[in-house]
């Protein structure tokens, strides 16, 4: 199912409880220590990297030769790790999501995409995106990011009138770009850590300081306040669908690729907030 409580993010895909088809990119793990191939010269023997405790930057032969060479000062920082203590439940509620996804939310997803034009749900989602104003606002706001909470005010206005409603995105004209942010990386912007990993059943990834924004984010959320309870699980259904149908492929781009899918969900879930969090 699609996120029935997560924050007004959907044209990135950017809230605390994430979709595992919705994050975008996939970053390979870091590499560990291993050896070189030894290159044209059969003969030569293969060359290592050197063991913890050796000088960094250098490669040592098995003849105990060393070699040195410039540190690689640009390359990109370990990535993030988070603490994965109950696994087994993850994994398991992760194979119930991944088969609702294969089995319901994709073919619906295709089916709404081939029957609605894509100019329609452009302008569908562009209304979802302008009633979530408040979750980015405020957030913005708590972040200290005063000027962002002006702009996302600012785009409220203009794409609620010149937009007729939120169907268009006339702020873009004026170079008012949303910025989006929800309450999982606020909590994260005052120092406070992921906890531990989870998989939320229907929402997917998440931790338990983003699984804490999503209650946040719900009470932000405008149709928790405007719509039925009913009629808001009904929205927010086709707020999760709209979005999915212009990402269609990512999960199976991620998953399939990957030998071990529920690690690559995770570990690029991790990442992504993480480079959210800097932004």
């Amino acid at each position: 199912m699609p996120p029935l409580a997560a924050a007004d993010n959907a044209a990135d895909g950017v809230f605390a409880g994430a979709l595992p088809w919705q994050i975008p990119g996939i970053t390979a793990p870091p590499a560990g220590l291993g050896c070189a191939a030894a290159g044209d010269n059969a003969a030569a023997p293969p060359r290592c990297i050197a063991a913890p405790g050796h000088f960094p930057g250098t490669i040592t032969g098995d003849d105990g030769e060393t070699d040195l060479r410039e540190p690689d000062f640009g390359r990109e920082p370990p990535a993030p790790t988070v603490s994965d203590p109950i696994e087994p439940v993850n994994r398991a509620i992760f194979f119930v999501n991944d088969k609702l996804y294969r089995w319901l939310l994709k073919p619906v997803a295709k089916v709404y995409s081939n029957v609605v034009p894509e100019g329609a749900r452009i302008a569908v989602r562009n209304v979802f995106i302008n009633l979530g104003t408040p979750i980015r606002a405020v957030n913005a706001l708590l972040q200290g990011k005063p000027a962002a909470t002006g702009t996302e005010l600012l785009r409220l206005v203009i794409n609620s009138t010149l937009g007729f409603g939120g169907l268009g995105d006339p702020a873009k004209e004026f170079h008012l770009e949303r910025k989006s942010t929800d309450t999982g990386l606020t909590l994260g912007t005052y120092g406070l850590g992921h906890g531990i990993y989870i998989v939320l059943p229907l929402l997917g990834p998440s931790s338990a300081r983003d699984a804490v924004g999503v209650f946040g984010d719900t009470y932000l959320d405008p149709l928790s306040y405007l719509l039925a309870p009913r009629a808001a699980l009904a929205a927010r259904f086709v707020r999760s669908t709209t979005d999915l149908s212009f990402r269609i492929d990512e999960y199976e781009e991620l998953t399939d690729a990957a030998v071990d899918p529920y690690a690559a969900v995770r570990d690029a879930y991790i990442q992504y907030r993480a480079k959210r969090l800097k932004e």
